[in-house]
């Protein structure tokens, strides 16, 4: 009985072990942590979807009806984006969240500025290159015509069908922005700063830049150099807006939301999950990773008494040829181009 007692005794001096406790407490602070980053998510993804509900879309933009033979040929990787600048004689808004008027009716807006911009599959470039407006092209169901008749014959279908017969390559998204747009995306800004040949930079506000990418007649190549000015445009913004800081702060993320998505519109095939994955795949593409340049010309002319700019087929059919093969890195090592260096005068 004695021995008995003593291992009683022993038994109850010692210390009740508290690990399931630690573990409780353990499981709830992972608990609780789980339920902060899933709020923390969960608010961060309400913001993005709710900004990019915001974005305008517009619906039927795609051609329809096209024959077999003028269907383009499926690319090997990346997407293709047709970005549009339209002279719209609207008085009301006709790009963005606060459009009301028709983006398009039959002879009231042209498109000044169009440029195709490949996003390679391996997300590390991004490949701007513009289509004079002057561009001697034909035009389905129109015949030979400026390219800028495209859209004020047909709206968005009607270019994105003359397009992609002169390019053979697939349009996969749409973007629109009318010049009441631009002024207002530049000035909520607060304005760009845009390099010039000498080297200085020349701050403007949307007024001034939209004098600055719509002159062709001061410029020693016309339409060509237009074409640049707007590339130089658009390569500002980019300096301004995709930046570590821009992107990394979430009250400047969200008023730069709030600036594009007031401003411009895209097709309605391009979903919000659609653009979530475009704006992750490219969180790390900065300047110095894009490209800018013109589809190769032969120089300009007359026809009809009109100023016109001349495609070269040849060497335009090697350019969109490394754009359908996602091998645009390596055309831009074998071939000159006519690349954006500075802004011209």
């Amino acid at each position: 009985m004695a021995t008995d007692s003593a291992e009683l005794k022993q038994a109850s001096d010692r210390p009740v072990p508290r690990r399931p406790r630690a573990r409780k407490v353990l499981l709830a602070a992972f608990c609780l942590l789980a339920v902060g980053i899933l709020l923390a998510a969960g608010m961060g993804w309400w913001t993005v979807s709710h900004y990019l509900g915001k974005v305008h879309r517009i619906p039927s933009v795609f051609p329809t009806d096209v024959p077999a033979e003028a269907q383009p040929e499926p690319g090997k990787g990346g997407q293709n984006f047709l970005l549009a600048g339209v002279d719209s004689r609207s008085s009301l808004p006709t790009t963005g969240e606060q459009a009301t008027g028709d983006l398009w009716k039959p002879g009231a807006q042209r498109s000044d500025t169009m440029m195709l911009v490949h996003l390679p599959a391996d997300h590390s470039a991004a490949y701007f290159v513009s289509l004079p407006r002057d561009s001697w092209v034909y035009i389905p169901g129109h015949g030979k015509a400026k390219l800028n008749a495209a859209f004020s014959w047909g709206g968005p279908p009607l270019l994105i069908d003359t397009v992609q017969r002169l390019t053979n390559l697939k349009v996969d998204h749409f973007a629109v922005l009318d010049w009441d747009g631009f002024k207002k995306l530049t000035n909520e800004l607060g304005g760009v700063d845009i390099p010039l040949a000498d080297g200085e930079k020349r701050h403007m506000n949307g007024e001034e830049a939209l004098g600055y990418v719509r002159e062709r007649y001061s410029l020693a190549r016309g339409d060509l150099d237009r074409t640049h000015r707007q590339q130089n445009f658009l390569r500002a913004v980019f300096a301004k807006t995709l930046s570590k800081a821009t992107l990394s702060d979430p009250f400047a993320a969200k008023a730069l939301l709030d600036k594009v998505t007031a401003s411009v519109s895209v097709d309605d095939q391009l979903s919000n999950s659609d653009l979530r994955d475009l704006a992750w795949a490219h969180r790390n593409l900065r300047v110095h990773d894009m490209e800018f340049m013109n589809a190769p010309t032969s120089g300009t002319g007359t026809v009809q008494g009109q100023s016109v700019v001349n495609l070269d087929r040849s060497a335009g059919e090697r350019l969109w040829q490394a754009i359908r093969d996602d091998d645009m890195a390596a055309y831009l090592a074998e071939n000159e181009t006519d690349s954006l260096t500075v802004s011209p005068r």
